[in-house]
């Protein structure tokens, strides 16, 4: 008996020790937090499954909704399901968390108890970004910045503020919300989606139905195409569903893209309804396909 057993346990002894790497736990997901001016700021880190095979991984930085948080964003768009299949890292931070539990970016003149406190969020993802660097695998020239409704208009305070960092931005359902000129040290190429139904942040400009004054996307994009050195005339395409217009420099790239829908309203294009309550998304296009096609093309100079 004794020898039966002296030989049970050597034989699980070779067992354990013989696993096979590929069999080890590897994590894909973390929560974490990051300390600005006394402020724990929080996030969510998602990599491919590819990360531990491979290096110098792209970076977007996806910014949520006023009154959202980055889980929220995660569910409403998918857009962990196209980093995974296209390879990039993909991060979810959380805007500051006013009195009211709703979180907002202070975006310039715009939105909640971010704008009111002057929360320096431009500091938040400057140091997120770094602290980012220093722990994965990121190549530096190629960090994005996506952004819905507040999380857009921050979007584009960053591409103002920290374009030697941020190579492109793609957003959704919002309008710049700065208030001083547009003055980036680089060009920074922009995808803005917007729905001609969104009552929250209308199109054209004007008093939306949470009460800020917003500014037309055309009148934007239109300062941002002088900014990124474009033809100030857009090419303009029409389909059933939706329009586009193309800003182009002069070697004729595309550096500002706008997709115009029909259908959707404040909401991610193609995303998934998850909130009975939000406008129904766009079936015209789709949001996560359309913007890493338009960030592939671009990285920071060397």
């Amino acid at each position: 008996m004794l020898k039966l057993r002296a030989i049970f346990f050597t034989l699980m002894g070779l067992f354990f020790f013989a696993v096979p790497s590929w069999s080890q736990t590897k994590n894909f997901r973390f929560e974490e937090t990051i300390n600005i001016d006394g402020l724990s700021r929080s996030y969510l880190v998602n990599l491919p499954p590819n990360y531990y095979d491979s290096t110098n991984f792209a970076l977007v930085i996806a910014l949520h909704g006023g009154g959202g948080n980055g889980q929220n964003f995660e569910r409403s768009t998918g857009l962990t399901e196209e980093a995974n299949s296209q390879h990039f890292i993909v991060v979810y931070p959380d805007g500051y968390l006013g009195p009211g539990k709703q979180r907002t970016w202070n975006a310039g003149t715009c939105c909640g108890a971010a704008m009111r406190k002057k929360i320096n969020d431009v500091k938040f993802i400057r140091n997120l970004i770094e602290k980012l660097l220093s722990e994965y695998q990121i190549n530096p020239r190629k960090i994005y910045v996506v952004g819905h409704s507040n999380g857009g208009m921050m979007a584009y305070r960053l591409a103002n503020e920290l374009s030697d960092e941020i190579a492109a931005i793609a957003v959704s359902s919002c309008s710049s919300m700065i208030t001083d000129e547009i003055h980036p040290k680089k060009i920074v190429p922009i995808l803005h989606f917007h729905s001609i139904r969104d009552q929250h942040v209308p199109f054209s400009g004007g008093v939306g139905i949470i009460g800020y004054d917003f500014p037309s996307v055309d009148s934007v994009l239109t300062d941002w195409a002088k900014a990124d050195s474009c033809e100030l005339q857009p090419k303009v395409s029409t389909y059933p569903n939706y329009t586009v217009k193309k800003w182009v420099n002069k070697n004729q790239k595309v550096m500002i893209c706008l997709y115009l829908t029909k259908d959707g309203g404040h909401s991610w294009p193609g995303g998934n309804h998850v909130n009975p309550r939000s406008d129904e998304p766009s079936k015209a296009i789709n949001a996560n396909e359309l913007l890493w096609n338009f960030f592939r093309q671009f990285q920071l100079p060397e």
